[in-house]
């Protein structure tokens, strides 16, 4: 496997996380060479300044997911202009759940706003509230909306990255999206384990090294 630090996108998502904690995670993720760091909307703006060839991602509709698509559209478009390298969406699990495919169309519309600046979707799918046939219809919603990567979580909810969802998601999803496995994710075997399942990327808010 590839030097694990290259996978990492080191995260702090606290309601409470101070520009101190912001200030310490990008110090942190840049000394170690990780991969990226996902921060709240609020710092995107600061953490641009600072955080040198780091991928700045952040969240979109967190962490519930189901506020209005014009909400999320407009989150997206200031995160974007503010520098956000990538965006983590949260999938309206509810329209899921009451069988709409109005989240498809949301994946869509949101893809098309990340894609024309260059940049990546990630659709968070919750996998912890899902069954499996579930969880299969909203991978494969957020691939055919041109989503580059399914994330397993929030971590706000349930129990997080499973390695059976990384295996499950990886046999279903087109080989050009990858996975970013993220919520409980706490120790370098964890992260290595998911990796060896199938997830492209980590996202933990656990220094690994």
């Amino acid at each position: 496997m590839q030097n694990l630090a290259d996978h990492i996108e080191y995260t702090n998502l606290k309601p409470d996380v101070s520009h101190t904690q912001i200030d310490q995670l990008i110090q942190d993720a840049r000394d170690k060479n990780l991969l990226g760091v996902c921060v709240p909307p609020f710092w995107v703006k600061k953490a641009v300044r600072d955080k040198g060839d780091l991928k700045l991602v952040t969240v979109v509709g967190f962490p519930i997911g189901y506020s209005m698509t014009e909400v999320k559209l407009r989150e997206t478009e200031l995160a974007l202009r503010d520098g956000a390298d990538e965006i983590d969406l949260v999938m309206n699990v509810s329209g899921l759940k009451a069988d709409m495919t109005w989240p498809k169309v949301e994946f869509a519309k949101i893809s098309k706003m990340v894609h024309e600046q260059e940049k990546i979707l990630k659709v968070i799918i919750e996998t912890s509230l899902l069954s499996k046939e579930e969880m299969l219809t909203a991978a494969g919603w957020a691939a055919s909306a041109g989503a580059d990567f399914v994330k397993t979580s929030t971590g706000f909810v349930g129990e997080g990255a499973k390695i059976d969802d990384i295996r499950i998601l990886r046999e279903a999803l087109p080989s050009d999206v990858g996975i970013k496995a993220s919520g409980g994710i706490k120790t370098r075997e964890q992260a290595i384990a998911l990796i060896e399942a199938g997830a492209d990327r980590i996202g933990t808010s656990a220094l690994l090294y």
